[in-house]
């Protein structure tokens, strides 16, 4: 049997061992720098629980309701260990929402509504990348005397890494192995069968995916997608706003 308990400590002393050799490391421009990430992550974090939760509501689960998941207060949303990972080891999560798709309007199968609020919480991370992309160009645009001063150039950083984890988050959480909500999303588009094999050795893939991260392969393979991405994303509204990039 799948033993959860012995996987949650292997990753409490996982997570002791990156904090204790980022921090031995770490100089004051990297402190700097760390703590500016700080607003990005909770943002993140916080508006893509709210979307899982928000969706599933919507499509007649009251179960996140109930639980107080439906606002955007950061500490209904935060889990302590997925959030010091997001900032130590740039790969986390928040508290996860809790759902009954038993609950869901009868116009989607469980699977689609478990699809549906699945992808909810990384399009909500794309979605804040763009609105985030484009505060970034109106303040050079029509404030760039702003941007020179102390405080201007705290905000330029803290908008610029509130872009890059949210599209980190959004990125990472689309990669098709349980936990993740790929794994959730993809399930919709697969037959009864597949999905009995995916269950029975559901455990064989959560282990995969920890070994995945624990190398680094995760961020090795997504890391050229999130440049990509944000790249992109700057090319294209900065040529909206006459900026090239």
């Amino acid at each position: 049997m799948y033993n959860f308990q012995f996987d949650k400590r292997a990753l409490y002393i996982i997570l002791a061992i990156m904090v204790i050799f980022s921090l031995s490391g770490m100089t004051k421009d990297y402190m700097l720098n760390l703590l500016l990430t700080l607003p990005g992550v909770i943002i993140a974090i916080t508006f893509h629980e709210f979307a899982h939760a928000y969706a599933a509501y919507k499509l007649g689960d009251d179960t996140p309701k109930m639980q107080g998941r439906l606002n955007l207060n950061p500490a209904s949303h935060i889990d302590p260990f997925g959030f010091i990972l997001l900032i130590f080891a740039h790969i986390g999560w928040g508290k996860p929402v809790q759902i009954n798709p038993r609950n869901f309007d009868r116009k989607f199968s469980q699977s689609a509504g478990e699809a549906i609020v699945s992808v909810a919480g990384p399009a909500m991370n794309f979605v804040l990348a763009i609105v985030f992309t484009f505060i970034y160009f109106v303040l050079i645009k029509f404030a760039p005397a702003f941007l020179v001063t102390q405080i201007g150039t705290i905000v330029y950083i803290i908008i610029q890494s509130t872009i890059i984890v949210n599209i980190g988050l959004g990125v990472f959480n689309l990669i098709p192995l349980p936990p993740l909500d790929g794994s959730k999303i993809f399930r919709n588009f697969m037959s009864y069968n597949v999905k009995t094999w995916l269950d029975k050795y559901e455990h064989i893939f959560y282990m995969l995916f920890l070994v995945i991260w624990i190398t680094g392969l995760a961020g090795t393979i997504i890391s050229p997608i999130i440049e990509f991405i944000a790249t992109g994303l700057m090319r294209v509204v900065g040529l909206l706003f006459g900026i090239g990039f």
